[in-house]
This record gives C-alpha cells, structure tokens and sequence, in this order.
C-alpha cells in the first residue's frame, strides 16, 4: 500500500474516531453521569459526615462540575476518538490483505472488535472502572499502573495469538488453528488475572446497583465508541478502496510485503 493510501486512511481513521468519539459522548452524558452525580453525592455525604457535619473538610472546585460533565467529556472523549482513531487507521493499514480474504468493512469490523476486547473488556474484567467515593486513594497509583500493564499484556497475548493461529493453520487447518490460538489466549489471560494482585475496595455502604449501573455505562462508552468506529471506518474505507463502479466490490488495496 502506497504512502498516499496510508495518508487517506489515517485522515479517515481520525474522521470516524471524532464521529464515534461524539457517539460515546452522547452515552456517556445521558447513561453515565447521572451514575457519577449519586457516587459523589455519597462521597460528599461519607465527607460531610467524617467532619461532624460542619463542612469544614470541603474544598473549592477548580473545575465546576458542570464543566466536567459537559466541555471536560466532551474534549476529552473527541480527543480520544482522533488519537486513537489514527492508531486504528494505522493498523488497519499493515493489516488489511494479511489477517485473510476479508474486505474493507469485514477488516475494520475485526480491527475495532479485536481492540475493545483486547484494549478494554480483558482489562476492565481484572481492574473494573470505579465510581467517586470507591477505592483508596493510597492505592490510586497502583492500580493504574497495573491496568495499564494489563492492557499490555493483553495486546501483546493477542498479537502473539494471531501469529501462532497463522503459523498453526497450515497443519491443522484454520478451524482448528484459530481454536488453539483462542484458547492459548485465553490461559494466558487466566493466568494473568491469577497472579496479578486484586483489589476489593468497595465500601460496605455503597450501593451495589450504583457500582453496576456505572461499570455497565463504562463498558456501554467503549463499545459504543468501538462498534461505531467500526461501521463508519469501515464505510469509508469501502469507498476509498473499492472500485466505485460496483463491478468488483472485493477489489482492495493489496499491502505490499
């Protein structure tokens, strides 16, 4: 594939990550805030509480919180959508023509659920996403970086199963080879989860409906985001790589190497 196609497709990338960054934010706003107003309701209270009532413990905002919840999410979710969109976009690039004989669409389909699964849903299921008033703050440090190492880890166990899927598929056929490699992966992550440490910081008092409720909207933002990018890079992508008269709609950009 020709720089200049590469070039189309990271612009493309970056266009569907803003339009599906928009998406998620329309969920996260509607689904997920209302979540975190009762979370800091509680933290408020456990504070307001913890100085006798005497509201001596609060601190001014720097930020209001209707800044976070409206310019803050949106700037952030949109900023996320452009960077990560590129990202998806370069990858898509390396592998369209040498994941197997799948199409523009069918390829970014892949590409963006093989992304929230590794980047998002292995990791969220070991260290889920907390609420305010949820986790020691002491530990904050900790658990950040143990998400991030698990999302890592996750990437490169799924890189590393692709390979091995590929290799494995001569001999046993690539039924049978994608099943080895998926279960390798899955051992792995079992593993994984086993031996990194856990965290169980959820207070007695806080609403177990709360914590589910905001972890659902999470795991909503993500896929929503994902399942988007997916549908519009891949729309866009068909347009630019497919011939435009519709006489062969397989006919794709072949990677070179």
């Amino acid at each position: 594939m020709n720089s200049i196609s590469v070039r189309a497709l990271l612009v493309r990338g970056m266009i569907a990550g803003v339009i599906a960054g928009a998406l998620a934010l329309a969920v996260a706003y509607f689904l997920g805030e209302s979540q975190v107003d009762a979370a800091i309701a509680i933290e408020e209270a456990h504070s307001h509480a913890a100085h006798g009532g005497g509201g001596g413990g609060e601190e001014e905002e720097l930020v209001s919180r209707t800044i976070q919840a409206t310019g803050g999410l949106a700037t952030a979710l949109l900023v996320f959508g452009v960077a990560v969109g590129g990202i998806a976009a370069l990858v898509y690039a390396y592998a369209l023509g040498r994941i197997g004989n799948f199409g523009p669409r069918a390829t970014a389909a892949l590409i963006a659920g093989a992304a929230l699964l590794t980047v998002y849903v292995v990791p969220f299921l070991k260290y889920p996403a907390n609420p305010p008033a949820v986790g020691n703050p002491d530990t904050i440090g900790k658990r950040t970086t143990l998400f991030f190492l698990m999302v890592a880890l996750s990437l490169l166990l799924a890189v590393a199963a692709v390979i091995i899927g590929k290799r494995l598929a001569p001999a046993l056929g690539n039924w049978n080879a994608t099943i080895a490699a998926a279960a390798g992966f899955i051992l792995a992550i079992g593993l994984a989860y086993a031996f990194l440490p856990s965290f169980d910081e959820v207070g007695k008092d806080f609403p177990a409906s709360l914590l589910w409720k905001f972890r659902l909207s999470t795991l909503a933002v993500q896929t929503t985001f994902w399942a988007g990018f997916g549908l519009i890079f891949g729309y866009l992508t068909e347009r630019l790589l497919v011939s435009g008269n519709g006489a062969d709609a397989r006919r794709v950009a072949t990677p070179v190497g």
